[in-house]
């Protein structure tokens, strides 16, 4: 429990998923829970583009291929919606496979190439939160701290936002600059994620401890406190327990764990599906 590369992993994974929770909260209450996904699948070719032109694993310039490739995939979806008669779930359908499509192409092709072996490329698709180094804790220290900021210094103006978009203009608020910090902390934290639970499963992470809050409090303050420790919760027990079990891969362990505790409140929480046909039976037998 006191190795080095424990603590770290732990650590990294408990502060990740706290930023993730907190953001993945707001992504869910504007019913844009697919948004995530999309842009994570999105972030694949951004990685390998990336990787054939500076030739080597350099985390960093990884990343921020990754986040370039992610943006221009949030342009393509807000246009395509302002623009084109298309369902939001249609629209987020077609780019997401056609990313991340276009990704395993460009994938297969790298690794052919002589050092791919050594980048670990497909580490970003699955994961590989064992494999942290100190560098990589403060990339992440870094950008949750970030993230964090931002997110407490424009609370008010993200609250109001998100429960009424039409009051938050008449009070003075821009609401395209709104949405674009939304946007840009999501699309960060994302990134930050490809390396610990990969592009698969990192909308798990960001939307799951979310849905699990909601079905215990309707108070936004309360919701966000509870998101992230149900974020922190399933990342430490995700992680000691593919410590104790060594096949067991780190990242999906604490998705697991976040399911277990989403399918849980959606069942017994105060506003789950229990609770709500017990008040429906009450009501029922009152009248």
């Amino acid at each position: 429990m006191f190795d080095y590369t424990f603590l770290l992993v732990l650590g990294s994974c408990i502060i990740l998923s706290a930023a993730s929770s907190m953001i993945g909260l707001v992504v869910v209450l504007q019913k844009e829970s697919l948004v995530g996904d999309a842009l994570a699948h999105a972030a694949l070719p951004g990685v390998v583009i990336a990787f054939l032109l500076i030739g080597q694993k350099i985390t960093l310039l990884l990343l921020l291929g990754a986040f370039i490739s992610g943006i221009i995939a949030v342009i393509l979806i807000y246009f395509i919606r302002k623009n084109v008669n298309l369902p939001f779930d249609g629209i987020l359908a077609v780019i997401l496979s056609s990313f991340f499509g276009f990704g395993m192409v460009l994938l297969t092709f790298s690794q052919k190439l002589p050092n791919a072996a050594q980048a670990g490329l497909k580490s970003f698709i699955f994961g590989q939160a064992s494999a942290i180094l100190l560098e990589d804790a403060y990339h992440i220290l870094i950008v949750s701290t970030i993230v964090f900021s931002l997110f407490l210094l424009f609370w008010k103006e993200i609250k109001i936002y998100v429960f009424d978009p039409l009051f938050a203009q008449t009070l003075g608020f821009n609401n395209t600059v709104i949405q674009l910090l939304i946007s840009s902390l999501m699309m960060v934290t994302i990134i930050t994620q490809l390396q610990t639970v990969g592009i698969i499963l990192t909308s798990s992470m960001l939307i799951a401890p979310g849905v699990a809050a909601l079905q215990w409090t309707k108070d936004f303050k309360n919701a966000v406190m509870l998101a992230m420790v149900f974020g922190s919760v399933s990342a430490t027990a995700g992680v000691i327990f593919s410590t104790i079990y060594a096949n067991v891969p780190t990242g999906p362990a604490i998705i697991v764990v976040m399911s277990l505790f989403a399918i849980f409140s959606l069942i017994f929480g105060s506003r789950g599906t229990l609770q709500q046909h017990l008040k429906q039976k009450k009501f029922l037998i009152s009248k």
